[in-house]
């Protein structure tokens, strides 16, 4: 997008409601101008009739609701271009309407029947558009129209549309959940679908539908393990979630008798040392109780899964090796789950949102399975740009693959740490180094020792969380440490954090027999400062005057006493509270009850020592890589994983047996079939006809396909062929029948049909990405429009009675390679350069040489709906006006669709800017239903791209309508020597002058294309020019009179450079941008 409409837009478009509104020109008081209206220049340029503005409006338009502002004012003028014919505008109108066709219903239902009439559109992107808005406009009474939709869509030729009908099904369910058996019929359908575009959409819309409903997925399960590695990431996510938790309700746990002879060499495959040890392990255990429990057998259909998604791990989308590996470590016996490992640590390499999400994962794996992360420990080594929750996260995973063997080294990485000027960072190291002390005996006095070292650190955050770890560390241990006591005791005259004060304080009461001498200094002091503490140190001041008095009353009774009156006035509630409480508990009465005679039990009872775990110990009972483990709660939407069967349900659901014999007839027969139809060269179009014609039925070349894309393995075949068999007789009959139709078809189908379908084949056969597939399905509807006007040329010629026909109306969508007017444009070019030498000095016939007819051809002016069966269109001639020669020329065609005659059409009064002038054209009195005719009318665009609004009034109403002309339609050419292009171009020089560098494509090197494309832009005539690799142009803007020259300097490489040189500069710079589009496309 431009820099200028963008700075408009900006102007325009960013007062909301209840801000004050800026007009265009900062001078001109526009703050308190109410006449200014919001979007109005977009509105304008939505009206108008020329395409490309209309395009530039609905670019702006969608870039505005990109960046969050609010476009719904817009909708009624959006709406309005729902029937254009051009494909792009169209495709960016239907983009805005699935935005706000739920907020604008009613206006949105006025187009009901433009978006029924795009679902039979021979493009596959505008069906799939229009389906897309139709199931957005969220209103009760059209669910019935969305059904028959979405039905229609779901047996679509084109799989991309097929795509779309599985999208619309959730938004359709949770407009109207009673819909639901319907849907699952469509769902059921579209799983039977063997295209990789639709099988990630299809399973997206079974979990939201019904994902309880396991039955639909045995019969395809096979399938969608094979097709797994072709589906798109996205799709590849959603399939891998929902098999996980398929596999979880269909096999066996493969953890519970991981023994056995038959998983013995997957293991010596996939284990890494460490897991065949554990393995070992695990076989003397399991031999002891193998007399109680069947030996377990891994199901062939769960191998398949393990199989056909391990080569995922090495997939470009960290959504999709996160998916393998939860799918793994729920469901792949401890010797395999280790190859996720590595695909995980390769993900740490990537941005810190996917670390972030990666980690929380491998936290959890690493509590669980260590022995798999630690060949990777200096993986999760911190580097000092991560951020602070990255740092925790590894520091998480560090602390749970600390062992006996590397606690050295991770010991030593913590000491580093700690210099960190990341304050979080440095007390999450510290709670990590209390944590590896408690997990690993051996290293309890070590890390204890460099806490104690760490309390002499300068910074106070250090200390106190160092005191509060050394807390949890002494309750382990306490009578060997009276000395840390000691030197804890004299750091409460410089700590100040409460947390780390109240530490230790709780430490001197709980071990105050360790340090008699000390404890009531202590609490001395504490008293001095009670009334300056936080109330956290002020309930562990009265605490540790409660012990002391219990164990050592003689020295501090006064300051228990003390210390209990300045709390029974104390601010906060809770610590009077605590002061009344105690001082009823310990100080004897004659009222004191029961349980004063237990205080010394009640305050000094031992206490258990803490045990530091990790935060990630529960998580693992959330599905790995939901959003509920990351947020360690249960999310909307979140489905449980199953528990594994007690008893393995039965397999055959996912296949039909079958006799053996039967299957070697159906081999044989494969091998028959085989070689027609390899051997045919155009046999290839047979099948995919065949298979259109017949989507439900499954044929054996596409099971085959199916099997030969997937692994191969033996057990995909004989499902394959058990589907086949299933059909029984009729599926014979339908592969008779496409028999027979490849043999006529051949004979009958002419080229450009074979074509098409030798391209469908492609689409089908390769399933290799999604992206070919759209690609290719493109392809078929290029070729197959363009075949068809082959058949029917007069509609094209024609051009009347093709308007009247609103089939024909969809033939605008295809590209516009093949224009009716391309004819007179090739021999009017040709002849122009056969003539260039030549002086003609007859001036009439210069414009018919050198100017081609105008190829943006005929213009919407008036829509048959919005002109209540009147339609007009116009196009400009390129002819001299005959009443003024300033004119521009204008054609005006009208065409009467309606039943009832129009009578006196003319044009009305019109409102025109300044400059601008219209020469009308005579009143039409009638025009018959069905008639058409044209008109000529002249404009005087002053020479600027302003449109010239005027109204065409019949007897009866009033249409108002614009025409806005391109640049190049303001000039008309003008012939010259080259010697006089020279004189005239050093006159315009300078600021005159606009420059511009373009690479030409290959498809637009050669003189004849480059010629036409520039004069059909621009109404210029060629001037003779002696280099073989520049191209001259000149004309005269039509009202001033005022030189266009263009110079194209082309060179062999494809690099250009074009120069236009005007005293016109607004002229010239938009003649330049319109040109450098034309020769780019």
């Amino acid at each position: 997008m431009s820099a200028a409409p963008a700075y408009s837009e900006d102007k325009g478009g960013s007062a909301g409601p209840g801000e004050p509104e800026y007009g265009h020109d900062p001078a001109s008081g526009g703050i308190f101008s109410s006449d200014y209206k919001r979007h109005d220049d977009l509105k304008e340029m939505l009206d108008t009739n020329k395409d490309s503005l209309k395009l530039e409006a609905m670019k702006r338009i969608v870039a505005m609701i990109a960046r969050g502002k609010n476009a719904s004012d817009l909708f009624p003028a959006v709406v309005k271009n729902v029937a254009c014919k051009n494909i792009e505008v169209k495709k960016l109108v239907y983009v805005y309407l699935v935005r706000y066709a739920e907020e604008q219903q009613d206006l949105a239902l006025l187009s009901i029947s433009t978006f029924q009439r795009g679902l039979k559109d021979p493009n596959q992107l505008i069906r799939a558009s229009a389906l897309r808005v139709l199931s957005s406009i969220r209103v009760p009474i059209i669910v019935p129209i969305m059904m028959l939709a979405i039905k229609e869509a779901a047996s679509d030729m084109s799989p991309y549309v097929r795509k779309t009908a599985a999208h619309a099904i959730p938004k359709l369910y949770s407009l109207d959940s009673d819909q639901k058996d319907q849907l699952i019929e469509v769902i059921e359908k579209l799983l039977a679908d063997k295209t990789t575009l639709v099988a990630g959409s299809v399973v997206m819309a079974f979990e939201e539908v019904c994902p309880e409903r396991i039955d639909l997925i045995h019969k395809n399960y096979r399938k969608l393990c094979n097709l797994l590695i072709d589906v798109e990431e996205w799709g590849q996510v959603v399939i891998i979630s929902m098999l996980t938790r398929y596999a979880r309700t269909q096999f066996l746990s493969p953890t519970q008798n991981e023994s056995l002879l038959e998983e013995n060499p997957e293991k010596a495959f996939y284990g890494s040392e460490e897991d065949e040890a554990k393995g070992a392990g695990s076989e003397e255990a399991a031999a002891a109780t193998l007399p109680a429990r069947k030996p377990y057998v891994m199901d062939p259909d769960h191998r398949l899964l393990l199989r056909n998604t391990k080569p995922l791990l090495q997939s470009r989308s960290a959504a999709v090796v996160m998916a393998v590996a939860q799918l793994y470590f729920h469901l792949a016996p401890k010797a395999e789950v280790g190859v996720i490992a590595k695909a995980l640590v390769r993900l740490l390499r990537s941005h810190s949102e996917v670390q972030y999400v990666v980690l929380q994962n491998v936290a959890t794996m690493s509590i669980k399975r260590r022995g798999m992360f630690e060949p990777y420990l200096k993986s999760f080594y911190i580097r000092s740009t991560d951020p602070t929750q990255i740092k925790i996260l590894k520091l998480e995973v560090l602390t749970n693959l600390a062992n006996e063997t590397n606690i050295p080294t991770v010991l030593r990485e913590f000491q580093t740490y700690i210099r960190s000027m990341d304050k979080d960072f440095v007390a999450a190291t510290i709670q990590a180094i209390g944590r590896c002390a408690t997990n690993i005996g051996r290293v309890r006095d070590t890390c204890l020792n460099g806490l104690v070292q760490l309390l002499s650190n300068r910074d106070e955050l250090v200390v106190a969380e160092s005191v509060v770890v050394i807390k949890k560390l002494l309750q382990m241990q306490p009578a060997q440490h009276g000395e840390i006591i000691k030197h804890l005791a004299k750091l409460t005259d410089n700590i100040q954090v409460p947390m780390a004060r109240a530490s230790i304080l709780w430490l001197i009461g709980e071990y105050c027999e360790h340090v008699p001498k000390i404890a009531p200094d202590v609490l001395r002091k504490m008293a001095k400062s009670f009334t300056a503490e936080e109330d956290i140190v002020k309930l562990q001041v009265i605490n540790l005057a409660a012990k002391l008095y219990l164990t050592n009353s003689k020295q501090t009774k006064l300051l228990t006493q003390y210390v209990l009156s300045l709390a029974k006035y104390d601010q906060n509630y809770d610590i009077r509270d605590r002061a009344r409480f105690t001082r009823q508990l310990i100080v004897p009465s004659e009222q004191g009850g029961a349980l004063s005679r237990h205080a010394k039990k009640l305050f000094l009872a031992p206490k258990p020592a803490p045990v530091l775990e990790s935060s990630f110990k529960d998580r693992d009972h959330f599905q790995l890589g939901s959003l509920s483990h990351l947020l360690n709660a249960k999310a909307t939407g979140y489905q449980e994983l199953p528990d594994w069967p007690e008893e393995a349900p039965d397999p055959s659901v996912r296949n039909v047996e079958v006799p053996e014999w039967t299957k070697c007839s159906s081999r044989e027969k494969r091998k028959e079939t085989e070689k027609p139809f390899y051997s045919d060269s155009e046999g290839e179009s047979g099948p995919t006809e065949s298979a259109d014609s017949e989507p439900e039925s499954e044929s054996e070349s596409e099971s085959k396909s199916s099997s030969e894309s997937g692994s191969g393995e033996s057990s995909s075949e004989s499902d394959n062929e058990d589907e086949n068999e299933e059909k029984g007789s009729e599926s014979e009959q339908s592969e008779e029948e496409g028999e027979k139709k490849k043999k006529t078809k051949k004979k009958k189908v002419p080229e450009g049909h074979r074509e098409g379908s030798s391209s469908e084949e492609g689409s089908e056969s390769s399933s290799s990405s999604s992206d070919s597939e759209v690609t290719s399905e493109s392809e078929e509807e290029q070729v197959e429009p363009a075949s068809w006007r082959k058949k029917t040329p007069p509609s094209s010629k024609s051009a009347p009675v093709a308007k009247e026909i609103s089939l024909l109306d969809l033939e605008d969508f295809t590209p516009p390679s093949v224009q009716p007017v391309s004819p007179p444009m090739v021999v009017s070019t040709s002849l122009a350069a056969d003539l260039e030498g030549l002086t003609l000095t007859d001036t009439s016939l210069v414009p018919s040489l050198l100017s081609p007819v105008s190829s943006a051809g005929r213009q919407e002016l008036l829509h048959r709906v919005a002109g209540e069966g009147l339609a007009v269109d116009y196009a400009f001639s390129r002819q001299p006006f005959s009443g003024d020669p300033r004119m521009v020329s204008v054609h005006i065609y009208f065409s009467n669709n309606s039943e009832t005659p129009v009578k006196g059409l003319h044009v009305g009064t019109p409102k025109l800017p300044a400059g601008i002038s219209i020469q009308e054209f005579p009143e039409i009195e009638t025009l018959a239903p069905g008639e058409s005719t044209t008109a000529v009318m002249g404009i005087n665009f002053c020479d600027s791209t302003q449109a010239a609004n005027f109204q065409l009034c019949t007897q009866t109403r009033q249409f108002y309508v614009s025409i806005q002309p391109p640049v190049g339609e303001l000039m008309a050419p003008v012939f010259m020597s080259e010697n006089e292009f020279k004189k005239e171009q050093g006159k315009l020089t300078g600021m005159n002058e606009i420059s511009e560098k373009l690479t030409l494509p290959d498809t637009c090197r050669s003189d004849h294309i480059v010629v036409q494309k520039v004069t059909t832009t621009a109404n210029l005539g060629r001037v003779p020019c002696g280099t073989a690799d520049e191209y001259r142009f000149a004309g005269r803007t039509l009202t001033s009179g005022s030189l266009v020259l263009l110079t194209l300097d082309a060179r062999g490489t494809g690099a250009a450079q074009l120069t236009v040189n005007s005293e016109k500069m607004v002229i010239g710079t938009m003649l330049v941008k319109d040109v450098i589009q034309a020769l780019t496309q």
